[in-house]
Protein backbone atom coordinates (compact mmCIF):
# COMPACT_ATOMS: atom_id res chain seq x y z
CA UNK A 1 0.00 0.00 0.00
CA UNK A 2 2.78 2.43 0.93
CA UNK A 3 4.70 1.66 -2.24
CA UNK A 4 1.60 2.22 -4.38
CA UNK A 5 0.96 5.55 -2.65
CA UNK A 6 4.52 6.65 -3.40
CA UNK A 7 4.09 5.75 -7.07
CA UNK A 8 0.82 7.69 -7.10
CA UNK A 9 2.66 10.81 -5.92
CA UNK A 10 5.41 10.29 -8.50
CA UNK A 11 2.85 9.74 -11.26
CA UNK A 12 0.88 12.89 -10.44
CA UNK A 13 4.04 15.02 -10.56
CA UNK A 14 5.04 13.56 -13.93
CA UNK A 15 1.49 13.81 -15.25
CA UNK A 16 1.33 17.51 -14.39
CA UNK A 17 4.30 18.13 -16.70
CA UNK A 18 2.67 16.16 -19.52
CA UNK A 19 -0.60 17.99 -18.93
CA UNK A 20 1.04 21.41 -19.34
CA UNK A 21 2.52 20.37 -22.68
CA UNK A 22 -0.73 18.73 -23.78
CA UNK A 23 -2.67 21.97 -23.20
CA UNK A 24 -0.60 23.58 -25.97
CA UNK A 25 -1.50 20.80 -28.40
CA UNK A 26 -5.19 20.97 -27.62
CA UNK A 27 -5.29 24.79 -27.80
CA UNK A 28 -3.84 24.89 -31.31
CA UNK A 29 -6.06 22.06 -32.49
CA UNK A 30 -9.12 23.69 -31.00
CA UNK A 31 -8.57 27.02 -32.73
CA UNK A 32 -7.27 26.00 -36.17
CA UNK A 33 -8.01 22.26 -36.29
CA UNK A 34 -4.37 21.26 -36.81
CA UNK A 35 -1.70 19.59 -34.70
CA UNK A 36 1.47 21.56 -33.92
CA UNK A 37 4.06 18.79 -34.06
CA UNK A 38 6.81 21.29 -33.22
CA UNK A 39 5.28 21.85 -29.79
CA UNK A 40 7.39 19.17 -28.09
CA UNK A 41 10.53 20.91 -29.31
CA UNK A 42 9.21 24.22 -27.99
CA UNK A 43 9.12 22.46 -24.60
CA UNK A 44 12.74 21.42 -25.15
CA UNK A 45 13.76 24.98 -26.06
CA UNK A 46 12.10 26.24 -22.87
CA UNK A 47 14.12 23.77 -20.80
CA UNK A 48 17.38 24.91 -22.42
CA UNK A 49 16.55 28.59 -21.90
CA UNK A 50 15.95 27.83 -18.22
CA UNK A 51 19.26 25.96 -18.02
CA UNK A 52 21.16 28.86 -19.60
CA UNK A 53 19.42 31.30 -17.24
CA UNK A 54 20.41 29.27 -14.17
CA UNK A 55 24.01 29.10 -15.41
CA UNK A 56 24.10 32.89 -15.87
CA UNK A 57 22.68 33.35 -12.37
CA UNK A 58 25.37 31.12 -10.88
CA UNK A 59 28.08 32.91 -12.84
CA UNK A 60 26.81 36.20 -11.45
CA UNK A 61 27.21 34.87 -7.93
CA UNK A 62 23.50 34.93 -7.14
CA UNK A 63 21.82 32.31 -5.02
CA UNK A 64 19.22 30.22 -6.85
CA UNK A 65 16.44 30.94 -4.38
CA UNK A 66 12.70 31.35 -4.98
CA UNK A 67 13.18 34.81 -6.49
CA UNK A 68 15.79 33.55 -8.93
CA UNK A 69 13.62 30.59 -9.91
CA UNK A 70 10.67 32.90 -10.56
CA UNK A 71 12.91 35.17 -12.66
CA UNK A 72 14.16 32.20 -14.69
CA UNK A 73 10.59 31.02 -15.21
CA UNK A 74 9.47 34.43 -16.48
CA UNK A 75 12.49 34.77 -18.80
CA UNK A 76 11.93 31.28 -20.16
CA UNK A 77 8.23 31.96 -20.77
CA UNK A 78 8.96 35.23 -22.58
CA UNK A 79 11.68 33.88 -24.87
CA UNK A 80 9.92 30.59 -25.57
CA UNK A 81 6.76 32.52 -26.41
CA UNK A 82 8.73 34.24 -29.19
CA UNK A 83 9.62 30.81 -30.57
CA UNK A 84 5.94 29.83 -30.50
CA UNK A 85 5.02 33.03 -32.33
CA UNK A 86 7.74 32.35 -34.93
CA UNK A 87 6.47 28.81 -35.53
CA UNK A 88 2.99 30.15 -36.24
CA UNK A 89 4.25 32.86 -38.59
CA UNK A 90 6.68 30.61 -40.48
CA UNK A 91 5.10 27.15 -40.47
CA UNK A 92 1.34 27.78 -40.25
CA UNK A 93 0.14 31.20 -41.38
CA UNK A 94 1.50 31.01 -44.97
CA UNK A 95 -0.11 27.57 -45.40
CA UNK A 96 -3.40 28.17 -43.60
CA UNK A 97 -5.40 28.18 -46.83
CA UNK A 98 -3.52 25.23 -48.34
CA UNK A 99 -4.51 21.56 -48.20
CA UNK A 100 -4.54 20.16 -44.65
CA UNK A 101 -1.41 18.04 -45.04
CA UNK A 102 0.83 21.01 -45.89
CA UNK A 103 0.90 22.63 -42.40
CA UNK A 104 1.46 19.20 -40.85
CA UNK A 105 4.53 18.61 -43.01
CA UNK A 106 5.71 22.15 -42.29
CA UNK A 107 5.35 21.63 -38.52
CA UNK A 108 7.35 18.39 -38.68
CA UNK A 109 10.02 20.27 -40.62
CA UNK A 110 10.05 23.01 -37.96
CA UNK A 111 10.47 20.32 -35.30
CA UNK A 112 13.55 18.98 -37.06
CA UNK A 113 14.90 22.52 -37.47
CA UNK A 114 14.55 23.25 -33.74
CA UNK A 115 16.17 19.95 -32.77
CA UNK A 116 19.17 20.51 -35.00
CA UNK A 117 19.42 24.18 -34.06
CA UNK A 118 19.70 23.31 -30.36
CA UNK A 119 22.06 20.42 -31.11
CA UNK A 120 24.42 22.73 -33.02
CA UNK A 121 24.11 25.60 -30.54
CA UNK A 122 24.38 23.57 -27.31
CA UNK A 123 26.00 20.31 -28.39
CA UNK A 124 24.67 16.77 -28.46
CA UNK A 125 25.78 15.76 -24.97
CA UNK A 126 23.37 15.77 -22.06
CA UNK A 127 23.38 18.92 -19.96
CA UNK A 128 23.21 18.36 -16.19
CA UNK A 129 22.38 20.86 -13.49
CA UNK A 130 22.84 20.63 -9.74
CA UNK A 131 19.73 20.15 -7.66
CA UNK A 132 18.29 23.54 -6.80
CA UNK A 133 15.14 22.57 -4.92
CA UNK A 134 15.91 19.84 -2.39
CA UNK A 135 14.30 18.25 0.62
CA UNK A 136 11.25 16.05 1.12
CA UNK A 137 8.45 15.52 3.58
CA UNK A 138 7.62 12.06 4.92
CA UNK A 139 3.85 11.75 5.00
CA UNK A 140 3.32 8.10 5.91
CA UNK A 141 5.26 5.03 6.98
CA UNK A 142 4.01 1.51 6.50
CA UNK A 143 5.45 -1.99 6.18
CA UNK A 144 9.01 -0.68 6.41
CA UNK A 145 8.50 1.75 3.49
CA UNK A 146 8.43 5.51 3.97
CA UNK A 147 6.10 7.49 1.72
CA UNK A 148 7.39 10.98 1.04
CA UNK A 149 6.72 13.90 -1.26
CA UNK A 150 9.73 15.89 -2.36
CA UNK A 151 9.73 19.67 -2.28
CA UNK A 152 10.23 19.64 -6.06
CA UNK A 153 7.16 17.48 -6.58
CA UNK A 154 5.10 19.84 -4.44
CA UNK A 155 6.41 22.81 -6.43
CA UNK A 156 5.45 21.10 -9.72
CA UNK A 157 1.89 20.51 -8.53
CA UNK A 158 1.45 24.01 -7.09
CA UNK A 159 2.99 25.83 -10.09
CA UNK A 160 1.03 23.74 -12.59
CA UNK A 161 -2.29 24.30 -10.82
CA UNK A 162 -1.58 28.03 -10.50
CA UNK A 163 -0.67 28.40 -14.18
CA UNK A 164 -3.71 26.41 -15.30
CA UNK A 165 -5.97 28.48 -13.04
CA UNK A 166 -4.65 31.71 -14.57
CA UNK A 167 -5.05 30.30 -18.07
CA UNK A 168 -8.60 29.09 -17.34
CA UNK A 169 -9.50 32.56 -16.10
CA UNK A 170 -7.96 34.04 -19.24
CA UNK A 171 -10.02 31.81 -21.52
CA UNK A 172 -13.33 32.07 -19.68
CA UNK A 173 -13.34 35.63 -18.31
CA UNK A 174 -11.50 37.93 -20.72
CA UNK A 175 -12.12 39.44 -24.15
CA UNK A 176 -9.16 37.47 -25.52
CA UNK A 177 -10.69 34.26 -24.21
CA UNK A 178 -14.00 35.07 -25.88
CA UNK A 179 -12.17 35.72 -29.14
CA UNK A 180 -10.33 32.40 -28.84
CA UNK A 181 -13.58 30.53 -28.21
CA UNK A 182 -15.27 32.32 -31.10
CA UNK A 183 -12.43 31.34 -33.47
CA UNK A 184 -12.69 27.77 -32.21
CA UNK A 185 -16.38 27.60 -33.05
CA UNK A 186 -16.29 29.35 -36.44
CA UNK A 187 -13.19 31.27 -37.50
CA UNK A 188 -14.78 32.78 -40.62
CA UNK A 189 -17.81 34.09 -38.75
CA UNK A 190 -15.57 35.43 -35.98
CA UNK A 191 -13.65 37.41 -38.60
CA UNK A 192 -16.88 38.80 -40.04
CA UNK A 193 -17.88 39.97 -36.56
CA UNK A 194 -14.71 42.04 -36.23
CA UNK A 195 -12.38 39.65 -34.38
CA UNK A 196 -8.78 39.79 -35.56
CA UNK A 197 -8.42 36.05 -36.17
CA UNK A 198 -4.75 36.21 -37.19
CA UNK A 199 -3.84 38.00 -33.96
CA UNK A 200 -5.93 35.59 -31.89
CA UNK A 201 -4.27 32.55 -33.46
CA UNK A 202 -0.81 34.04 -32.91
CA UNK A 203 -1.60 34.72 -29.25
CA UNK A 204 -2.83 31.14 -28.89
CA UNK A 205 0.53 29.85 -30.11
CA UNK A 206 2.31 32.27 -27.78
CA UNK A 207 0.32 31.12 -24.73
CA UNK A 208 0.82 27.46 -25.63
CA UNK A 209 4.58 28.00 -25.95
CA UNK A 210 4.68 29.81 -22.59
CA UNK A 211 2.90 26.87 -20.92
CA UNK A 212 5.38 24.48 -22.55
CA UNK A 213 8.26 26.56 -21.16
CA UNK A 214 6.82 26.19 -17.65
CA UNK A 215 6.79 22.42 -18.21
CA UNK A 216 10.38 22.60 -19.50
CA UNK A 217 11.54 24.46 -16.39
CA UNK A 218 9.78 22.01 -14.09
CA UNK A 219 11.28 19.07 -16.00
CA UNK A 220 14.78 20.54 -15.67
CA UNK A 221 14.41 21.14 -11.95
CA UNK A 222 12.86 17.71 -11.36
CA UNK A 223 15.26 15.50 -13.32
CA UNK A 224 18.36 17.72 -13.50
CA UNK A 225 19.45 16.66 -16.98
CA UNK A 226 18.28 17.54 -20.49
CA UNK A 227 19.40 17.12 -24.08
CA UNK A 228 18.27 18.28 -27.51
CA UNK A 229 16.10 15.17 -28.01
CA UNK A 230 13.86 15.35 -24.92
CA UNK A 231 11.21 17.25 -26.85
CA UNK A 232 10.45 14.38 -29.21
CA UNK A 233 9.42 11.74 -26.69
CA UNK A 234 7.80 14.20 -24.28
CA UNK A 235 5.94 15.76 -27.20
CA UNK A 236 4.64 12.41 -28.42
CA UNK A 237 3.46 11.49 -24.93
CA UNK A 238 1.83 14.89 -24.40
CA UNK A 239 0.09 14.56 -27.75
CA UNK A 240 -1.06 11.12 -26.64
CA UNK A 241 -2.35 12.71 -23.43
CA UNK A 242 -4.28 15.32 -25.41
CA UNK A 243 -5.87 12.64 -27.59
CA UNK A 244 -6.60 10.38 -24.62
CA UNK A 245 -8.30 13.18 -22.70
CA UNK A 246 -10.12 14.46 -25.78
CA UNK A 247 -8.34 16.66 -28.28
CA UNK A 248 -9.74 20.18 -28.08
CA UNK A 249 -10.71 19.86 -24.40
CA UNK A 250 -8.52 21.73 -21.91
CA UNK A 251 -9.63 19.69 -18.86
CA UNK A 252 -9.18 16.59 -21.02
CA UNK A 253 -5.57 17.55 -21.78
CA UNK A 254 -4.77 17.80 -18.06
CA UNK A 255 -6.65 14.57 -17.29
CA UNK A 256 -4.85 12.79 -20.12
CA UNK A 257 -1.48 14.04 -18.86
CA UNK A 258 -2.22 12.73 -15.37
CA UNK A 259 -3.30 9.35 -16.76
CA UNK A 260 -0.17 9.03 -18.90
CA UNK A 261 2.03 9.92 -15.93
CA UNK A 262 0.27 7.40 -13.69
CA UNK A 263 0.39 4.63 -16.31
CA UNK A 264 4.10 5.15 -16.85
CA UNK A 265 4.91 5.26 -13.15
CA UNK A 266 2.87 2.26 -12.07
CA UNK A 267 3.96 0.15 -15.04
CA UNK A 268 7.62 0.95 -14.30
CA UNK A 269 7.09 0.05 -10.65
CA UNK A 270 5.31 -3.27 -11.07
CA UNK A 271 6.32 -4.49 -14.53
CA UNK A 272 9.22 -4.15 -16.95
CA UNK A 273 10.32 -0.53 -17.30
CA UNK A 274 11.35 -1.17 -20.92
CA UNK A 275 7.69 -1.61 -21.89
CA UNK A 276 6.20 1.42 -20.13
CA UNK A 277 5.81 3.31 -23.42
CA UNK A 278 4.21 0.25 -25.04
CA UNK A 279 1.69 0.11 -22.19
CA UNK A 280 0.93 3.81 -22.54
CA UNK A 281 0.17 3.67 -26.25
CA UNK A 282 -1.69 0.36 -25.94
CA UNK A 283 -4.09 1.91 -23.42
CA UNK A 284 -4.52 4.88 -25.77
CA UNK A 285 -5.49 2.55 -28.61
CA UNK A 286 -7.94 0.63 -26.43
CA UNK A 287 -9.53 3.87 -25.21
CA UNK A 288 -9.97 5.24 -28.71
CA UNK A 289 -11.51 2.00 -29.94
CA UNK A 290 -14.36 2.39 -27.45
CA UNK A 291 -14.28 6.20 -27.09
CA UNK A 292 -13.05 7.69 -30.39
CA UNK A 293 -13.28 11.29 -29.12
CA UNK A 294 -11.31 10.57 -25.95
CA UNK A 295 -12.47 10.74 -22.37
CA UNK A 296 -13.78 14.33 -22.36
CA UNK A 297 -13.83 15.11 -26.08
CA UNK A 298 -16.87 16.16 -28.05
CA UNK A 299 -17.89 14.71 -31.37
CA UNK A 300 -17.31 17.13 -34.23
CA UNK A 301 -20.41 18.69 -35.74
CA UNK A 302 -20.01 19.30 -39.45
CA UNK A 303 -21.04 22.80 -40.48
CA UNK A 304 -23.22 23.01 -43.58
Amino acid sequence: MAYALQQLINGVALGMIYGLIAVGYTMVYGIIGMINFAHGDIFMVGAFISLISFVLISMGGWTAGPGAILLVLLVSMAITALYGWSVERVAYRPLRGSFRLAPLISAIGMSIVLQNYVQVAQGARVKPIEAIITGNLEIWHGNGFAVSISTMQAVIVVVTLAVLAIFTWLVTRTALGRAMRACEQDRKMAGLLGIDTDRTISITFVIGAALASVAGTMYLLRYGVIDFYIGFLAGVKAFTAAVLGGIGSLPGAVLGGLLIGLIETFWSAYFSVEYKDVATFAILVITLIFMPTGLLGRAEVEKV
